[in-house]
Order: C-alpha cells, then structure tokens, then sequence
C-alpha cells in the first residue's frame, strides 16, 4: 500500500513542527515547509520526512513548493501569525499586509497550487489552522482578527466549492496557546511574551497536533467543519483565568 503524504507548512517550530510529528507518527509520509530552513531540516531527519523551503508570501516560493512535491493526501495550512497590537487609528500597513499576506493569501496560494494533487489522490483533507479571533474580536487585534475572520470565511468558501469532490475541509480555531506566537507578535520581547500565559494553563501545540491527528484519523465520510479548542482558564478572547503564581495546575 502507498503512504500517505501529509504536507504541513510553518512546520519549523509550534504547532507546526508537534503537527508533523504527530502525523509521522500516525503512519504518513511528511513533507514540511516553512522559511527556516535549519531549523526545518533537523525536524524533518527526526521524523524522517522532507523539508522543503517556503514563504507563503512569496508565490515563487509556493510554486516551487507545490512542484517538488509528487503526491498530497493531506495538507495543514498552519502557516500565519499576528504582528504587534497597533489600535486602529495607529493601524501600520506593513504589518497589516503581512497578517493578510500570511493568514489569508498564503493559504490561498498553498491550497489552489496542490488541490489538484489532494484531487488525484481519492481522498483528501485540508486542515486551516485558524483561530478564536476568526470569530471573536479585542481591542490591538484589529489586523490579526480581520485576517483569521478572512480565513475562516475562505474556509466556510471552500468546503461548498468542494461539495462532491474527495476533498474534506476542516478548520482547527485554537485559543491561548503556548508557542512562539506571542515572542513573534510581540518582537521578540520575552518578558510581554510570558505575560500572555501568566496565571493560567495554556494548551501546548502537541495539543493542537493531537487534535488535528484525530482529524485526519477519521474516515472519508466525516468532515469535522470546524473545531475549537480553548484551555479550561480561557472562555472568550478577553476572559482568562488567572492564579497567583506558582499555583497553576
């Protein structure tokens, strides 16, 4: 029997990188893609899978992504991200434009150039790593909310589109969790990432991969449209529980 090809792109590090272990570990073939490229390889030699270069931004790059890759069973556009907490009237194009360029468009890149090899194949699944603010907003979230609303209607879109075709698509809206995200959107500057999670229990991105791994365990018939997972101390985008410190379960 052939393998199953699973591609997972920002798979360098977070929920990308525990996704393409879990689903090596389930059994498929894996081929990552992210921009760096150290960092992707010595995941790929642990997972025995392939690593190849991509900036979802760059169609070039996603183009020859899509070319060096012979065969899609299964493709996880995870990658995206948040650039700073500018208020709307100090809103800052660039950052803006790469919230959309990589949440809303990568995607739209990555999935038009392989659908017809997820097509070929008899039985695909598309899994959008999306987000509770494709759905909820919060004040310094302006860019970010509108990209991941903007991809959750690209998936809603995408799911009718493909009504009759072997293709199933998904979308996993995660809440707080623990990954580079924060450090990312926040600079670098560590001290405001761990704020973020102080006080609380945040999933972790094996959670998120264990999720998507029962996804993609699932028969041919059964489309999971739309998944959130939040930890137990967050119930919306702004309401988090906190505890003093040293207390966290």
């Amino acid at each position: 029997m052939t393998q199953r090809v699973a591609v997972v792109t920002g798979a360098s590090a977070g929920i990308g990188a525990a996704t393409a272990r879990r689903l090596a570990a389930d059994g498929f073939s894996v081929v990552l893609g992210a921009r760096r490229i150290d960092r992707l390889e010595t995941i790929a030699a642990e997972i025995h899978g392939q690593a190849l270069a991509l900036d979802v931004t760059d169609i070039g790059s996603v183009e020859r992504f899509a070319t060096a890759i012979e065969r899609v069973d299964v493709l996880v556009n995870n990658a995206g991200g948040a650039l700073g907490t500018d208020s709307i009237r100090e809103a800052r194009d660039d950052r803006w434009e790469w919230m959309f360029q990589a949440n809303v468009l990568g995607v739209v890149r990555v999935t038009r150039a392989l659908l017809p090899k997820l097509e070929a194949g008899g039985d695909g699944l598309i899994v959008n790593v999306g987000s509770i603010a494709g759905f909820e907003t919060y004040p310094g979230g302006g860019g970010y909310t509108a990209a991941k609303h903007g991809l959750r209607a690209l998936t809603r879109t995408l799911r009718q589109e493909l009504l009759g075709s072997p293709i199933r698509v998904s979308e996993l809206c995660p809440g707080l969790a623990e990954t580079e995200f924060s450090l990312v959107r926040f600079a670098g500057d560590e001290a405001r990432a761990r704020a973020v999670y102080r006080g609380m229990q945040p999933l972790s991105a094996e959670d998120l991969a264990e999720a998507i791994g029962w996804i993609a365990s699932l028969p041919p018939h059964v489309n999971i449209d739309e998944m959130v997972v939040r930890p137990r101390d967050q119930a919306t985008a702004l309401q988090v529980h906190r505890r003093p410190e040293g207390t966290v379960d």
